[in-house]
């Protein structure tokens, strides 16, 4: 008696196990992440001539002592602006905004592709967050470093979930015959 071989199914490109809710509500943080990039590109493409006026206008209305290192910072980069780097930031802006969004479209639409993704882009931020804490540790690092690692380990579970030794990674389970 020959064994008979199944061909085996390719991979799944959507995933039918993953919660809806739970990815669509990471796309939708993706998706701000992108927009608020994009709006801050934006507002500096519009004000870059006017920056230096616009950084000590924010500075007054924030009621921020100019001694104070982030108004040191601000202002410093508001005179240094110049058009080299202004288009530099610009196509920085443009290449997060677009990734951002092709993900936050993936996971909305709930692509396996788009689940890899966000597991591994998000995993590539933690060392840099957890650094950051360490120089100063606040409640907006520590905020971002949580939201981060919250993302993460949900991805991991939808990716480790989707993936196991019997039916390989998004193939349906099926029932003995």
């Amino acid at each position: 008696m020959s064994a008979r071989v199944s061909p085996q199914q390719p991979p799944q490109a959507i995933d039918q196990r993953a919660s809806t809710a739970g990815l669509r509500a990471v796309a939708s943080f993706e998706a701000l992440k992108g927009a608020v990039v994009l709006l801050l590109g934006v507002a500096l493409l519009l004000l870059h001539r006017r920056a230096e006026d616009f950084a000590e206008h924010l500075l007054y209305h924030l009621h921020m002592d100019p001694g104070r290192r982030f108004a040191h910072t601000l202002m410093n980069a508001a005179t240094t602006v110049t058009d080299a780097r202004l288009w530099t930031i610009a196509a920085a802006t443009l290449t997060y905004s677009g990734v951002r969004f092709v993900e936050a479209w993936g996971l909305w639409n709930r692509r396996v592709w788009a689940e890899w993704f966000a597991l591994l882009s998000g995993a590539l931020y933690l060392p840099w967050e957890i650094l950051k804490i360490t120089e100063r540790a606040d409640w907006e690092r520590i905020a971002v470093l949580g939201v981060n690692v919250l993302i993460v380990l949900y991805m991991l579970e939808v990716r480790i979930r989707g993936c196991s030794a019997l039916t390989g990674c998004d193939e349906p389970e099926t029932q003995p015959r």
